[in-house]
């Protein structure tokens, strides 16, 4: 059953949602980490938050890091992640669009998504227009000033060819060896995404303001940090970071006139 009318522009995508719907928000579970059993009831706490919304969801957006680490061979996929994803089909299913943008555990998404869940899978930040308030949407990583050593790195890991060598070692191998590098180095949630660094130091927060210089966005909704944040901008315009699904357990839903971000409590 569909739930809005939805208009696909090629660099604007405009939803209208009905009364009493609303969009909801949600980043960084990485799922998988630091091992199966802590990561379970994590798991199963995300679909049980996905249970609940469906029922007056419009549309859901997941930010990237939904999984510490994915990668698509030709005809495998990691093993696990079985009560996710067969929510995401259920209520792809049921006609409610999801949204999902990558983030740096799952740069290596290529059709799975999208072929057999039938959501689309962004690689860049999109713009959205949602009841009249433009959106300004994406995981969050490479962007702003600083973090040289991040985007060097993720320069690497997008080439095709360092994709291509990757993929030809063996997914019992290539799985565990990536595993491990993105746990022993604190890549989940390291101690700079445990605080707040203060506007002139948070470079999601200058790199909203610095877009805010050529055009107007009513909001910047981002992940990545890992810290529930909101931020007012210039009095018009707001920052929010969706903070993540291992510690603070939040998301944010829009009801087509503000958004603010909720915990999870059940």
């Amino acid at each position: 059953m569909q739930r809005g009318f939805f208009l696909y522009l090629p660099s604007m995508t405009t939803i209208n949602i009905s009364q009493g719907k609303k969009i909801y928000f949600a980043s960084d579970n990485h799922l998988g980490a630091p091992n199966h059993e802590q990561s379970l009831p994590r798991e199963k706490k995300f679909v049980a938050w996905l249970d609940e919304i469906k029922h007056d969801a419009a549309a859901i957006f997941l930010l990237g890091d939904l999984f510490d680490f994915w990668f698509e061979y030709k005809t495998v996929v990691p093993r696990g992640f079985t009560r996710t994803l067969g929510k995401l089909a259920e209520i792809s299913d049921s006609g409610i669009p999801l949204f999902y943008f990558v983030g740096n555990h799952d740069l290596w998404m290529h059709g799975y998504f999208e072929e057999e869940l039938n959501i689309p899978v962004f690689h860049q930040p999109e713009q959205f227009e949602i009841n009249g308030a433009s959106f300004f949407i994406g995981h969050g990583d490479g962007l702003g000033p600083g973090d040289f050593g991040f985007k060097r790195m993720k320069k690497f890991f997008t080439n095709p060819a360092a994709k291509w060598f990757f993929r030809w070692i063996h997914p019992d191998i290539g799985v565990r060896l990536a595993q491990y590098f993105s746990v022993e180095n604190k890549l989940i949630s390291g101690d700079d995404d445990a605080k707040f660094l203060g506007e002139d130091k948070e470079w999601l927060v200058q790199y909203a303001k610095r877009k805010l210089e050529t055009r107007h966005y009513d909001y910047f909704v981002f992940g990545h940090r890992h810290l529930p944040l909101e931020i007012d901008l210039n009095g018009n315009s707001k920052y929010v970071n969706l903070g993540d699904w291992i510690q603070y357990f939040t998301y944010a839903v829009f009801d087509g006139e503000r958004l603010l971000l909720e915990k999870f409590k059940r």
